[in-house]
């Protein structure tokens, strides 16, 4: 099985042949400044209590942290969309791994800004087993210290390429998460977390399944 990073980099190569340079250079003087920012260190880490959350499914239901993690630990994994092709590859691979991590005790559950009607889309489309949750707002990404505010030229240039954040969105178009995957123990202390400013950038799932292993007791 191919690990997701050699599938991101692949992904990464084909959209340089089919991005407009000019639209490249957008999105990459957008990444730097994030990563300049300094907002990764802001972000909720190992050790850590994880804030709670209280958000619907694309099926409808109201889905809690607490009541999952009084059922076993929690792999809370963040996503742009269902626009952006890097998440839609990060939760096919999620979606691979999906048996061994509930094999372990675990619950998956990912979560984007986008409304409820678009997980659903992206849950049938790809058969995910796990629920696929909407943070309007992204009021739980900011708990998380995830959420960040697009430049104009970035949300300019998404827009060209037909992304329609203001509706996916719910009318919160510039706000999105940093990509992020934690695996949180059943006492609601983060065990192991991922965060990255690069959006080409995910968790890979080998690695949430080794910290699943190494919850030992506190599982």
């Amino acid at each position: 099985m191919t690990d997701l990073a050699t599938e991101l980099r692949a992904l990464n190569g084909a959209r340089d042949q089919h991005i407009p340079a000019e639209m490249r250079q957008v999105m990459d003087r957008a990444a730097l400044e994030l990563a300049e920012s300094g907002q990764v260190t802001r972000a909720r880490t190992v050790g850590e209590r994880a804030p709670g959350f209280t958000l619907p499914s694309a099926t409808g239901a109201t889905v809690a942290l607490e009541d999952l993690l009084a059922e076993g630990p929690v792999v809370l994994t963040f996503y742009r969309g269902a626009w952006c092709p890097y998440c839609n590859l990060a939760l096919r691979a999620l979606q691979r791994h999906h048996t061994g991590i509930t094999a372990r005790g675990a619950r998956l559950v990912a979560v984007s800004p986008q409304i409820p009607d678009e997980s659903l889309t992206l849950t049938e489309k790809h058969s995910l087993a796990f629920d696929v949750l909407s943070d309007l707002g992204s009021d739980t990404a900011k708990q998380y210290g995830l959420a960040f505010d697009l430049p104009d030229d970035l949300a300019a240039a998404y827009g060209k390429l037909g992304f329609d954040l203001q509706r996916v969105n719910d009318g919160h178009p510039r706000t999105l998460p940093m990509p992020a995957t934690y695996v949180i123990a059943r006492d609601g202390v983060i065990h192991w977390a991922f965060v990255d400013t690069d959006y080409t950038a995910r968790a890979e799932p080998a690695d949430i399944i080794t910290a699943l292993d190494n919850l030992g007791e506190t599982r």
